[in-house]
């Protein structure tokens, strides 16, 4: 897989110089593809993953069109959820770190929305946000279009999946007609390609091509962490499985400098392999990591080409990489000339969604891992320090210092065993706080697949068969099960859910799809952990994760739903 770097893509040298600072190396098979053709000016329809570097994708060349000295709206950037609307303006930011004057505003449900009329008012060149809210600021006029020359949808299909097609639309019928229009989805459903013929101009399709990967026999595991417990997580295995060589993977040249110093200043023997190193520095660090003298090899995706090490017994991922053939590359750097290898992979959040694609193109099997509780590693380091005890008693003449134990122990009130459960305790070093989640299995990758709706063989998107759009199940993956409006969301399973009370129903013309996409567009929780939605004349219940109740009710104790304002509460 030849490598394109963002200096080969003609970038602007401010957006450049902020894409070297946040450490990637070089352009994704997304980013590659469909850079050159939006600074074309062409219209596009990207059919690629999530974490594939979408944001990036677009963003360069958006950025590259803005005009940072007029202070009207330029660009309008549609999200399915306030978390992604956060965190493409996040990235936005980043990437115009040099570019003066360029403003991003993401606007959401569940944020007030005076503070975001204050923001736009004080001019803004580029809009992120979920349609509700877009809506919300159109009728207001504190959004207005008549500037907008760039149009994104990001992740189409899951706005689709939420509800959101009507409202998507609305807003694209909305903006000047002369304009450049990019739509991003994982998959290319009926409505998804309607929109694409109704609101594109002969849009080029940019997509990323899945290999056939063979993967190796490597025994694979996943944990799902906190993006802050990370680097605790790879030290307990570590400490767990005691690999005589290892390497961990990052996504940019920064994250490898930290690991590295975090490991190290665990007493970790670990080294860094990244892009800006030169060839002498390269040839010390791997002459090092061939000896054992380095531990754990830490380094980028680029970096690690042409490495081969034949006895490294654990890779990590300690980033999910941004594309499925990098996964087989990482794992295939263990379990070389027959000996047994193993993986761990970290996944953060949604990531767990991405690994899942992985697993499903690799056709591999990726197992859930708790997270290692304290007291295994207890349990380890116990048994590690005393067999060095036991190899130094058998080795060692320890008369002079068994003489010194004694008179302490004679001028002292504490016992042999005293001193030598402290001693032991001042081995084993500081205790962390317990990060394991009682040891709660994390979900199976498949179990994840099959919740989702997604990937059913023979099936579209929402799991329907063929052509059924209006057939048996509901327009939005929901089954109209006993033929009264009682709706089947099909995410995740009862346990652990809510039941919460809305007080409109079929009579006030509301549709499921109004309801989820409400849910989803004000608390920001993603529409695949709503529940079953059973609706009726003059209300409808709704499940949603027990975690989430208590946002999700404070999320729509202002919202509108179909222009009705709403009263949310636990069902009894």
């Amino acid at each position: 897989m030849e490598a394109i770097r963002f200096e080969d893509l003609e970038i602007d040298s401010r957006i450049l110089r902020a894409v070297t600072e946040m450490g990637f190396e070089a352009a994704t098979p997304i980013q590659a593809q469909a850079i050159p053709v939006q600074m074309e000016g062409r219209d596009i329809v990207g059919q690629a993953q999530t974490g594939t570097g979408k944001t990036a994708a677009f963003g360069i060349p958006l950025l590259q069109k803005v005009d940072p000295k007029e202070k009207k709206l330029q660009a309008m950037i549609l999200c399915p959820t306030r978390e992604l609307a956060i965190q493409v303006a996040e990235e936005l930011r980043r990437l115009a770190k040099y570019m003066h004057g360029v403003k991003v505003v993401p606007v959401y449900g569940g944020q007030d929305i005076t503070r975001q009329i204050r923001s736009l008012k004080d001019g803004v060149q580029i809009v992120v946000g979920t349609p509700g809210r877009v809506m919300d600021h159109m009728r207001r006029k504190t959004i207005r279009c008549e500037s907008i020359h760039t149009a994104i949808l990001d992740e189409a299909d899951e706005m689709l999946d939420m509800g959101f097609l009507e409202d998507m639309e609305t807003i694209l019928g909305e903006l000047p007609e002369e304009r450049q229009t990019l739509m991003f989805s994982a998959t290319m459903p009926q409505e998804i390609q309607r929109i694409a013929a109704n609101f594109q101009k002969e849009p080029v399709l940019v997509k990323v091509v899945k290999k056939e990967l063979t993967v190796p026999e490597v025994t694979q595991y996943y944990y799902e962490v906190r993006r802050d417990t990370k680097v605790e997580v790879m030290c307990r295995l570590l400490d767990m499985y005691s690999p005589k060589l290892s390497m961990a993977f990052c996504n940019t040249k920064k994250q490898v400098e930290d690991l590295v110093g975090e490991l190290q200043g665990r007493g970790y023997f670990a080294d860094g392999l990244h892009g800006d190193m030169k060839q002498l520095q390269r040839d010390q660090v791997m002459n090092r990591f061939r000896t054992g003298k380095t531990e754990v090899l830490v380094a980028t995706d680029v970096a690690a080409r042409g490495i081969d090490v034949g006895n490294v017994e654990a890779v990590f991922n300690y980033d999910i990489p941004q594309d499925d053939e990098y996964y087989v590359h990482r794992i295939g750097r263990t379990a070389r000339a027959g000996h047994a290898g193993i993986a761990f992979s970290f996944a953060v959040g949604r990531e767990v969604y991405k690994l899942r694609d992985i697993q499903r193109y690799c056709k591999t099997k990726i197992i859930p891992q708790p997270i290692p509780s304290l007291n295994d590693i207890t349990a380890i380091k116990v048994d590690k320090i005393m067999e060095q005890a036991e190899e130094l008693i058998r080795d060692t003449d320890l008369s002079e210092m068994i003489g010194m134990v004694e008179r302490k122990l004679l001028e002292g009130e504490y016992t042999s065993m005293d001193v030598a459960a402290a001693l032991l305790k001042m081995s084993m070093g500081e205790e962390n706080e317990d990060i394991s989640d009682s040891g709660i299995l994390p979900r199976s990758l498949d179990d994840l697949d099959r919740r989702s709706g997604r990937g059913g063989r023979g099936g579209d998107r929402y799991g329907r068969g063929g052509d059924e759009r209006y057939g048996r199940s509901g327009r939005y993956g929901r089954d109209d099960r006993y033929g009264d409006g009682r709706y089947e969301h099909r995410r995740e399973g009862a346990d652990g859910m809510v039941r919460l009370f809305i007080n409109i129903g079929k009579d006030q013309n509301v549709k499921p799809g109004d309801i989820l996409g409400a849910i989803a567009g004000e608390s920001g929780i993603s529409g695949r952990l709503v529940g079953s939605i059973d609706m009726f004349d003059a209300y409808t219940f709704v499940d949603v994760p027990q975690e989430s109740a208590r946002l999700v009710m404070k999320a729509m104790k202002n919202a509108k739903i179909k222009g009705k304002s709403v009263r949310m509460e636990v069902a009894h």
